[in-house]
Protein backbone atom coordinates (compact mmCIF):
# COMPACT_ATOMS: atom_id res chain seq x y z
CA UNK A 1 0.00 0.00 0.00
CA UNK A 2 1.48 3.33 -0.68
CA UNK A 3 2.39 5.98 1.67
CA UNK A 4 2.27 9.63 1.51
CA UNK A 5 4.77 11.64 0.41
CA UNK A 6 3.83 15.12 2.59
CA UNK A 7 2.37 15.97 5.88
CA UNK A 8 -1.33 17.41 6.91
CA UNK A 9 -2.38 18.53 10.42
CA UNK A 10 -3.74 15.77 12.39
CA UNK A 11 -7.48 15.28 12.02
CA UNK A 12 -9.14 16.30 15.15
CA UNK A 13 -11.14 14.07 17.98
CA UNK A 14 -14.18 14.75 16.74
CA UNK A 15 -13.69 14.00 12.98
CA UNK A 16 -11.49 10.62 14.08
CA UNK A 17 -14.42 9.96 16.00
CA UNK A 18 -16.53 10.28 13.25
CA UNK A 19 -14.28 8.18 10.85
CA UNK A 20 -13.61 5.22 13.05
CA UNK A 21 -18.29 5.06 13.55
CA UNK A 22 -17.97 5.08 9.44
CA UNK A 23 -15.31 2.49 9.69
CA UNK A 24 -17.72 -0.01 11.74
CA UNK A 25 -20.28 0.67 9.42
CA UNK A 26 -18.51 -0.46 6.56
CA UNK A 27 -17.24 -3.41 8.33
CA UNK A 28 -20.73 -3.89 9.03
CA UNK A 29 -21.64 -3.63 5.66
CA UNK A 30 -19.21 -5.80 4.33
CA UNK A 31 -20.04 -8.71 7.09
CA UNK A 32 -23.97 -8.67 5.93
CA UNK A 33 -22.79 -8.86 2.59
CA UNK A 34 -21.09 -12.07 3.21
CA UNK A 35 -24.77 -13.89 4.12
CA UNK A 36 -26.74 -12.57 1.39
CA UNK A 37 -26.99 -14.20 -1.83
CA UNK A 38 -26.25 -12.54 -5.03
CA UNK A 39 -23.96 -11.64 -7.99
CA UNK A 40 -19.92 -11.24 -6.17
CA UNK A 41 -18.99 -8.74 -9.04
CA UNK A 42 -21.48 -7.07 -8.59
CA UNK A 43 -20.89 -6.98 -4.56
CA UNK A 44 -17.31 -5.95 -5.29
CA UNK A 45 -18.25 -2.86 -7.99
CA UNK A 46 -20.75 -1.97 -5.01
CA UNK A 47 -18.10 -1.65 -2.90
CA UNK A 48 -15.97 1.19 -4.65
CA UNK A 49 -18.75 3.59 -4.12
CA UNK A 50 -17.80 2.94 -0.19
CA UNK A 51 -14.39 3.26 -1.20
CA UNK A 52 -14.42 6.33 -3.04
CA UNK A 53 -16.57 8.21 -0.24
CA UNK A 54 -14.49 6.53 2.79
CA UNK A 55 -10.89 8.49 1.53
CA UNK A 56 -12.33 10.94 -0.98
CA UNK A 57 -10.71 9.20 -4.15
CA UNK A 58 -10.35 10.42 -7.38
CA UNK A 59 -10.92 6.92 -9.08
CA UNK A 60 -11.42 3.47 -8.01
CA UNK A 61 -11.03 0.01 -9.89
CA UNK A 62 -11.30 -3.60 -8.52
CA UNK A 63 -9.86 -6.24 -10.22
CA UNK A 64 -9.88 -9.76 -9.56
CA UNK A 65 -7.06 -12.78 -10.14
CA UNK A 66 -7.49 -15.05 -13.37
CA UNK A 67 -7.33 -18.28 -14.34
CA UNK A 68 -4.16 -17.28 -15.98
CA UNK A 69 -2.24 -15.66 -13.18
CA UNK A 70 -3.50 -12.39 -13.86
CA UNK A 71 -5.81 -9.61 -12.91
CA UNK A 72 -9.02 -9.40 -14.54
CA UNK A 73 -10.81 -5.71 -14.08
CA UNK A 74 -14.39 -6.02 -12.32
CA UNK A 75 -15.23 -2.99 -12.52
CA UNK A 76 -14.07 0.59 -12.19
CA UNK A 77 -15.02 4.30 -11.20
CA UNK A 78 -13.93 7.70 -12.39
CA UNK A 79 -11.09 7.92 -14.41
CA UNK A 80 -8.79 4.98 -15.53
CA UNK A 81 -5.90 4.74 -12.71
CA UNK A 82 -3.65 4.26 -15.93
CA UNK A 83 -4.66 7.80 -17.29
CA UNK A 84 -3.17 9.66 -14.14
CA UNK A 85 0.13 10.61 -13.19
CA UNK A 86 1.78 9.02 -10.40
CA UNK A 87 3.05 12.46 -9.36
CA UNK A 88 0.27 14.20 -9.44
CA UNK A 89 -1.89 11.68 -7.08
CA UNK A 90 -1.77 9.12 -4.56
CA UNK A 91 -1.98 5.76 -5.76
CA UNK A 92 -3.43 2.97 -3.34
CA UNK A 93 -3.63 -0.62 -3.78
CA UNK A 94 -5.62 -2.37 -1.78
CA UNK A 95 -5.22 -6.12 -1.72
CA UNK A 96 -8.29 -8.70 -1.54
CA UNK A 97 -6.81 -11.94 0.30
CA UNK A 98 -7.87 -14.67 2.13
CA UNK A 99 -5.59 -16.62 4.30
CA UNK A 100 -2.55 -15.03 2.70
CA UNK A 101 -3.62 -15.77 -0.71
CA UNK A 102 -3.94 -12.36 -2.78
CA UNK A 103 -7.87 -13.36 -5.00
CA UNK A 104 -7.97 -9.70 -6.24
CA UNK A 105 -7.26 -5.46 -5.69
CA UNK A 106 -8.68 -2.63 -5.48
CA UNK A 107 -6.61 0.40 -6.69
CA UNK A 108 -8.03 3.86 -5.35
CA UNK A 109 -6.48 7.56 -6.82
CA UNK A 110 -6.34 9.90 -4.13
CA UNK A 111 -5.87 13.79 -4.46
CA UNK A 112 -4.11 14.04 -1.03
CA UNK A 113 -2.40 11.68 1.02
CA UNK A 114 -3.56 8.67 2.51
CA UNK A 115 -1.77 9.73 5.65
CA UNK A 116 -3.64 12.68 6.15
CA UNK A 117 -7.10 10.21 6.44
CA UNK A 118 -5.33 9.73 9.86
CA UNK A 119 -2.90 6.98 10.63
CA UNK A 120 -5.64 4.25 11.22
CA UNK A 121 -7.08 4.25 8.11
CA UNK A 122 -4.68 2.31 6.38
CA UNK A 123 -5.43 -0.80 8.36
CA UNK A 124 -9.28 0.13 7.90
CA UNK A 125 -8.91 -0.74 4.70
CA UNK A 126 -6.54 -3.67 5.04
CA UNK A 127 -9.61 -5.26 6.75
CA UNK A 128 -12.01 -4.39 4.28
CA UNK A 129 -9.71 -6.04 1.93
CA UNK A 130 -9.41 -9.16 3.91
CA UNK A 131 -13.36 -9.13 4.64
CA UNK A 132 -14.07 -8.94 1.14
CA UNK A 133 -11.28 -11.87 0.56
CA UNK A 134 -13.58 -13.79 2.84
CA UNK A 135 -16.70 -12.92 0.20
CA UNK A 136 -14.62 -14.15 -3.06
CA UNK A 137 -13.43 -17.32 -1.08
CA UNK A 138 -17.38 -17.75 -0.29
CA UNK A 139 -18.47 -17.29 -3.18
CA UNK A 140 -16.20 -20.10 -4.96
CA UNK A 141 -16.67 -22.37 -2.51
CA UNK A 142 -20.42 -22.17 -3.31
CA UNK A 143 -19.60 -22.23 -6.73
CA UNK A 144 -17.61 -25.17 -6.67
CA UNK A 145 -20.58 -27.21 -4.38
CA UNK A 146 -23.34 -26.07 -6.79
CA UNK A 147 -21.37 -27.61 -9.72
CA UNK A 148 -21.22 -30.79 -7.80
CA UNK A 149 -24.74 -30.86 -6.78
CA UNK A 150 -25.93 -30.15 -10.88
CA UNK A 151 -23.61 -32.98 -11.35
CA UNK A 152 -25.07 -35.24 -9.19
CA UNK A 153 -28.71 -34.34 -9.94
CA UNK A 154 -27.89 -34.59 -13.86
CA UNK A 155 -27.21 -38.33 -13.08
CA UNK A 156 -30.45 -38.09 -10.99
CA UNK A 157 -32.52 -37.29 -13.76
CA UNK A 158 -30.73 -39.58 -16.29
CA UNK A 159 -32.09 -42.27 -14.04
CA UNK A 160 -35.33 -40.47 -14.22
CA UNK A 161 -35.32 -40.49 -17.80
CA UNK A 162 -34.12 -44.27 -17.83
CA UNK A 163 -37.18 -44.90 -15.54
CA UNK A 164 -40.03 -43.04 -17.20
CA UNK A 165 -38.90 -44.06 -20.68
CA UNK A 166 -38.99 -47.66 -19.65
CA UNK A 167 -42.27 -47.50 -17.71
CA UNK A 168 -44.08 -45.56 -20.76
CA UNK A 169 -42.55 -48.56 -23.07
CA UNK A 170 -44.01 -51.40 -20.96
CA UNK A 171 -47.62 -49.41 -21.00
CA UNK A 172 -47.39 -49.11 -24.69
CA UNK A 173 -46.08 -53.12 -25.37
CA UNK A 174 -49.04 -53.67 -23.58
CA UNK A 175 -51.85 -51.67 -25.17
CA UNK A 176 -50.07 -52.61 -28.51
CA UNK A 177 -50.91 -56.11 -27.52
CA UNK A 178 -54.27 -55.52 -26.48
CA UNK A 179 -54.69 -53.67 -29.89
CA UNK A 180 -53.65 -56.84 -31.88
CA UNK A 181 -55.64 -59.14 -29.93
CA UNK A 182 -58.47 -57.33 -31.26
CA UNK A 183 -57.69 -56.95 -34.79
CA UNK A 184 -57.19 -61.04 -35.04
CA UNK A 185 -60.84 -61.57 -33.19
CA UNK A 186 -61.75 -58.16 -35.89
CA UNK A 187 -62.99 -56.71 -33.18
CA UNK A 188 -62.81 -52.93 -34.65
CA UNK A 189 -64.45 -51.47 -31.93
CA UNK A 190 -62.44 -52.41 -29.31
CA UNK A 191 -59.56 -52.03 -32.34
CA UNK A 192 -59.98 -48.59 -32.77
CA UNK A 193 -60.32 -47.51 -28.65
CA UNK A 194 -57.14 -49.59 -28.25
CA UNK A 195 -55.29 -47.45 -30.65
CA UNK A 196 -56.13 -44.36 -29.58
CA UNK A 197 -55.21 -44.70 -26.18
CA UNK A 198 -51.76 -46.01 -27.83
CA UNK A 199 -51.80 -42.92 -29.57
CA UNK A 200 -52.00 -41.03 -26.49
CA UNK A 201 -49.77 -43.04 -24.64
CA UNK A 202 -46.87 -42.28 -27.08
CA UNK A 203 -47.96 -38.20 -27.85
CA UNK A 204 -47.36 -38.51 -23.75
CA UNK A 205 -44.36 -40.24 -23.73
CA UNK A 206 -42.66 -37.81 -26.22
CA UNK A 207 -43.96 -34.74 -24.63
CA UNK A 208 -42.21 -36.29 -21.19
CA UNK A 209 -39.32 -36.55 -22.89
CA UNK A 210 -38.84 -33.56 -24.65
CA UNK A 211 -39.54 -32.08 -20.84
CA UNK A 212 -37.16 -34.01 -18.53
CA UNK A 213 -34.33 -33.00 -21.78
CA UNK A 214 -35.47 -29.37 -20.92
CA UNK A 215 -34.59 -30.16 -17.10
CA UNK A 216 -31.53 -31.53 -17.91
CA UNK A 217 -30.32 -28.51 -18.62
CA UNK A 218 -31.87 -26.41 -16.10
CA UNK A 219 -29.50 -25.39 -13.53
CA UNK A 220 -30.17 -23.16 -9.79
CA UNK A 221 -29.44 -19.57 -11.22
CA UNK A 222 -26.08 -17.80 -9.62
CA UNK A 223 -28.19 -15.37 -7.88
CA UNK A 224 -29.78 -18.16 -5.72
CA UNK A 225 -33.60 -20.09 -5.63
CA UNK A 226 -35.48 -16.82 -5.37
CA UNK A 227 -34.86 -16.40 -8.71
CA UNK A 228 -35.14 -19.05 -10.32
CA UNK A 229 -38.73 -19.98 -9.47
CA UNK A 230 -39.56 -16.37 -10.24
CA UNK A 231 -38.20 -17.71 -13.70
CA UNK A 232 -39.72 -20.77 -13.65
CA UNK A 233 -43.18 -19.73 -12.68
CA UNK A 234 -42.77 -16.87 -15.27
CA UNK A 235 -42.25 -19.49 -17.86
CA UNK A 236 -45.19 -21.95 -16.93
CA UNK A 237 -47.69 -19.07 -16.80
CA UNK A 238 -46.74 -17.43 -20.74
CA UNK A 239 -46.81 -21.73 -21.43
CA UNK A 240 -50.13 -22.70 -20.05
CA UNK A 241 -52.06 -19.80 -19.68
CA UNK A 242 -52.84 -20.37 -15.65
CA UNK A 243 -52.18 -17.96 -13.60
CA UNK A 244 -49.47 -18.45 -10.76
CA UNK A 245 -49.03 -16.18 -7.95
CA UNK A 246 -45.34 -16.80 -6.40
CA UNK A 247 -44.65 -15.60 -2.82
CA UNK A 248 -41.06 -15.20 -0.71
CA UNK A 249 -41.64 -14.74 2.73
CA UNK A 250 -38.29 -15.85 4.19
CA UNK A 251 -36.43 -13.43 6.20
CA UNK A 252 -32.77 -14.86 4.64
CA UNK A 253 -32.30 -17.94 2.74
CA UNK A 254 -29.87 -20.42 4.09
CA UNK A 255 -29.79 -23.67 2.22
CA UNK A 256 -26.99 -25.28 0.49
CA UNK A 257 -27.11 -25.57 -3.26
CA UNK A 258 -28.23 -29.08 -2.89
CA UNK A 259 -31.10 -28.67 -0.96
CA UNK A 260 -32.04 -26.09 -3.37
CA UNK A 261 -31.97 -27.82 -6.63
CA UNK A 262 -34.09 -30.62 -4.58
CA UNK A 263 -36.63 -27.99 -4.03
CA UNK A 264 -36.70 -26.45 -7.50
CA UNK A 265 -37.29 -29.69 -8.57
CA UNK A 266 -40.20 -30.69 -5.71
CA UNK A 267 -41.72 -27.25 -7.35
CA UNK A 268 -40.94 -28.25 -11.07
CA UNK A 269 -42.75 -31.42 -10.24
CA UNK A 270 -45.85 -30.23 -8.84
CA UNK A 271 -46.28 -27.46 -11.48
CA UNK A 272 -45.63 -30.47 -14.13
CA UNK A 273 -48.97 -32.71 -12.77
CA UNK A 274 -50.43 -29.02 -12.49
CA UNK A 275 -50.35 -28.48 -16.20
CA UNK A 276 -50.65 -32.23 -17.01
CA UNK A 277 -53.63 -32.71 -14.72
CA UNK A 278 -55.45 -30.18 -12.69
CA UNK A 279 -57.40 -28.14 -15.27
CA UNK A 280 -56.80 -25.37 -12.93
CA UNK A 281 -57.07 -21.81 -13.37
CA UNK A 282 -54.69 -20.60 -10.55
CA UNK A 283 -51.95 -21.53 -8.98
CA UNK A 284 -50.30 -20.32 -5.37
CA UNK A 285 -46.52 -21.37 -4.51
CA UNK A 286 -45.34 -19.81 -1.48
CA UNK A 287 -41.98 -19.98 0.50
CA UNK A 288 -41.36 -19.30 4.03
CA UNK A 289 -39.01 -19.93 6.76
CA UNK A 290 -39.15 -19.66 10.67
CA UNK A 291 -35.54 -19.70 11.81
CA UNK A 292 -34.19 -23.19 10.11
CA UNK A 293 -37.71 -24.69 9.14
CA UNK A 294 -38.60 -24.30 6.11
CA UNK A 295 -41.86 -24.32 4.48
CA UNK A 296 -43.28 -24.22 0.61
CA UNK A 297 -46.81 -24.44 -0.15
CA UNK A 298 -47.77 -25.04 -3.75
CA UNK A 299 -52.25 -25.16 -4.29
CA UNK A 300 -53.92 -24.93 -6.96
CA UNK A 301 -58.02 -24.29 -7.50
CA UNK A 302 -58.05 -27.71 -10.21
CA UNK A 303 -60.19 -30.45 -10.58
CA UNK A 304 -58.45 -32.64 -7.54
CA UNK A 305 -56.14 -35.52 -8.21
CA UNK A 306 -59.36 -38.21 -7.11
CA UNK A 307 -61.17 -36.24 -10.26
CA UNK A 308 -58.10 -36.24 -12.39
CA UNK A 309 -57.40 -39.71 -11.57
CA UNK A 310 -59.10 -41.60 -15.17
CA UNK A 311 -56.68 -38.96 -17.07
CA UNK A 312 -53.76 -40.29 -14.92
CA UNK A 313 -54.41 -44.05 -14.96
CA UNK A 314 -55.05 -44.01 -18.78
CA UNK A 315 -51.40 -42.84 -19.54
CA UNK A 316 -48.63 -45.18 -18.56
CA UNK A 317 -46.87 -43.03 -15.44
CA UNK A 318 -49.78 -41.20 -14.88
CA UNK A 319 -48.73 -41.07 -10.92
CA UNK A 320 -44.78 -40.96 -11.16
CA UNK A 321 -44.29 -37.49 -10.54
CA UNK A 322 -45.88 -38.02 -6.67
CA UNK A 323 -43.06 -40.67 -6.51
CA UNK A 324 -40.63 -38.67 -7.63
CA UNK A 325 -41.49 -35.46 -5.47
CA UNK A 326 -41.77 -37.87 -2.31
CA UNK A 327 -37.98 -39.38 -3.13
CA UNK A 328 -36.71 -35.94 -3.62
CA UNK A 329 -38.06 -34.81 -0.58
CA UNK A 330 -36.39 -37.91 1.20
CA UNK A 331 -33.20 -36.38 0.10
CA UNK A 332 -33.97 -33.42 1.91
CA UNK A 333 -34.19 -35.01 5.00
CA UNK A 334 -38.18 -33.61 5.00
CA UNK A 335 -41.96 -34.15 5.17
CA UNK A 336 -44.30 -33.72 2.22
CA UNK A 337 -48.04 -33.67 2.14
CA UNK A 338 -50.64 -33.45 -0.28
CA UNK A 339 -53.98 -32.83 0.34
CA UNK A 340 -56.48 -33.24 -2.43
CA UNK A 341 -60.40 -33.68 -3.06
CA UNK A 342 -62.72 -33.94 -6.14
CA UNK A 343 -63.19 -30.39 -7.20
CA UNK A 344 -61.33 -28.99 -4.62
CA UNK A 345 -58.18 -28.85 -6.31
CA UNK A 346 -54.82 -30.16 -4.68
CA UNK A 347 -52.37 -28.35 -1.66
CA UNK A 348 -49.12 -29.73 -1.42
CA UNK A 349 -46.73 -28.74 1.75
CA UNK A 350 -43.00 -29.23 2.32
CA UNK A 351 -41.44 -28.76 5.05
CA UNK A 352 -37.85 -29.00 5.97
CA UNK A 353 -34.67 -27.55 7.77
CA UNK A 354 -31.81 -26.08 6.87
CA UNK A 355 -29.00 -26.99 7.73
CA UNK A 356 -29.82 -30.34 7.60
CA UNK A 357 -29.91 -31.98 10.85
CA UNK A 358 -26.22 -33.50 11.55
CA UNK A 359 -26.98 -37.14 11.80
CA UNK A 360 -28.93 -36.83 8.16
CA UNK A 361 -26.07 -34.40 6.70
CA UNK A 362 -23.54 -36.98 7.34
CA UNK A 363 -25.30 -39.92 5.64
CA UNK A 364 -25.98 -37.86 2.77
Amino acid sequence: MAKSTSSKQAPTPAVRLARKTQSLDILYEVAASLSQPGNLEQMLGGFLDTFIELVDARAASVRLASADGGLRLVASRGLAPEAVERDRAEFVEIPVQHQGRVLGVYNLLLDRPLAALGEDMPELLLSVGRHLGLAVEKARLESDARRLAIVEERNIIGNELHDSLAQSLIGMRLQLKMLSESLARKDFGAAQYEASRLHRAMTQANADLRELLTNYRLKIDDAGLVPTIASLVERFGRETGIAVFFQNECRALALTPAQEIQVFYILQEALTNIRKHSGAHNVRILLNNEDDLYTVLIEDDGLGMAAAAGDATDVPGGHAGLAIMRERTERLHGQIVIESEAGEGTRIVLMFTAPPPPAAAAGS
